[in-house]
């Protein structure tokens, strides 16, 4: 029986394909610190495998929604995931930074066909108000999964050293590119597809120049380029600042992802009841605030640890919620070019994520104001973001 034809299975796989991109991630940052020494490296220079891991995938994925849309979904997921197989291989024996550097950037570029045609199958497969639920269950399942990464990394780093990192990331792959080829067939047949190379790739053009369809870009774009100011920043901000170890990182960090867990299963429950429309009002509406508090608690120095936990766990927990609606009101107005309306917002997202990523590296001072400050400037942007969205699909009516 097909993949298509058990939709638990289904979403299963189509979770654990958009879990590349956060696992590739989450799993190694507790070992950070650790790794700078280890290959006798600036601090700079290991938080850059994570700037130049989002620039590969911002890249990969505007490359791979068009030419899915031309070529179909299966045989680009295929390449796309056997790369990222080998290059998970080169960070495992990278011996300098450099080299590290280098192989987490086509690790991205292999990563990237999981991340975006996963989504882009979900609008092969799903309508409007199904597909927000689908992606919320995909969201789900891979927070459960991201759940545990940072804690496993951080003693499974104890036990077997770093770069057993990254040959979990490659078993993990090398699993997925089996089921891939097995049980998931094309979703895009070719009666569906682009006439040419160039207007799938004009596609592009269309999309940004659509008022409604950038401000959902935006809002996402925004609310993910927030934490991942907090994810690159992190590990410095509560390991060397506040001075938790290594493991009570790995639970501060998972208590981010069960806040994402509530909201993200809340959201799969309500919006089939009330839409994405008012789903969003409220997801936005909680990452604003909850950044300003943020910025304001770091800023003035008071409450302390507990303060910035509790105002970042706001804010992270919202992001899947924010993410599943925008990306299936999105999808909605391009059933026909679904994999260049997926790959453009999801590589914009991740584009936010590496700009957002590198200042709280270039900035980081040693306290957690400037990770602060830049979540509560993307806090508002995505609210501004989706107000324009908003306005912009009321115009259409």
């Amino acid at each position: 029986m097909s993949a298509v034809a058990n939709p638990q299975r289904l979403i299963v796989l189509l979770a654990a394909l958009t879990a590349f991109g956060p696992l590739s991630i989450d799993l190694y940052l507790p070992s950070l610190p650790l790794i700078a020494a280890d290959l006798r490296a600036s601090e700079a220079s290991i938080q850059l495998t994570i700037s130049v891991f989002l620039a590969g995938l911002c890249l990969g994925m505007l490359l791979y929604g068009p030419l899915s849309d031309r070529f179909g979904r299966r045989p680009l997921l295929l390449v796309g995931i056997g790369l990222y197989v080998v290059a998970s291989l080169g960070c495992a024996l990278a011996g300098s930074a450099e080299y590290l550097v280098l192989y987490r950037f086509l690790q991205a570029l292999g990563g990237a066909a999981a991340s975006v045609l996963a989504r882009a199958i979900v609008r092969d497969l799903f309508p409007l108000a199904a597909a927000a639920k689908v992606l919320s269950l995909m969201h789900l399942v891979t927070m459960l999964a991201t759940l545990v990464a940072p804690l496993a990394g951080s003693y499974l780093m104890l036990l077997a050293g770093w770069r057993s990192l990254f040959l979990v990331l490659l078993s993990f792959a090398g699993c997925c590119l089996v089921l891939v080829g097995l049980s998931l067939p094309e979703t895009h047949p070719a009666e569906r597809r682009g006439a040419s190379l160039g207007r799938v790739f004009r596609a592009y053009a269309q999309i940004a120049c659509m008022p409604t369809a950038l401000g959902f870009i935006l809002c996402m774009g925004l609310s993910f380029a927030g934490m991942f100011a907090f994810i690159t920043a992190s590990p410095f901000v509560y390991i060397q600042y506040f001075g938790v170890s290594p493991q009570s990182y790995g639970w501060l960090f998972a208590l981010n992802i069960a806040g994402v867990i509530v909201a993200t299963s809340l959201n799969a429950r309500l919006v089939t009841r009330f839409g994405p429309s008012r789903m969003l009002t409220y997801g936005t509406s909680v990452a604003a605030l909850s950044g300003i508090g943020l910025a304001l608690v770091s800023s003035l120095e008071v409450g302390g640890l507990g303060a910035v936990v509790i105002f970042i766990m706001l804010y992270v927990s919202v992001t899947g919620l924010v993410g599943a609606n925008c990306l299936a009101s999105l999808l909605a107005h391009f059933p026909q070019q679904a994999g260049a309306a997926a790959g453009l917002a999801v590589s914009l997202q991740f584009g936010l994520g590496m700009v957002f990523s590198a200042l709280a590296g270039g900035l980081h001072d040693g306290t957690a104001t400037p990770m602060s400050v830049l979540i509560g400037v993307a806090g508002i942007g995505c609210f501004v973001a989706f107000r324009v969205a908003k306005r912009g699909r009321s115009q259409l009516r």
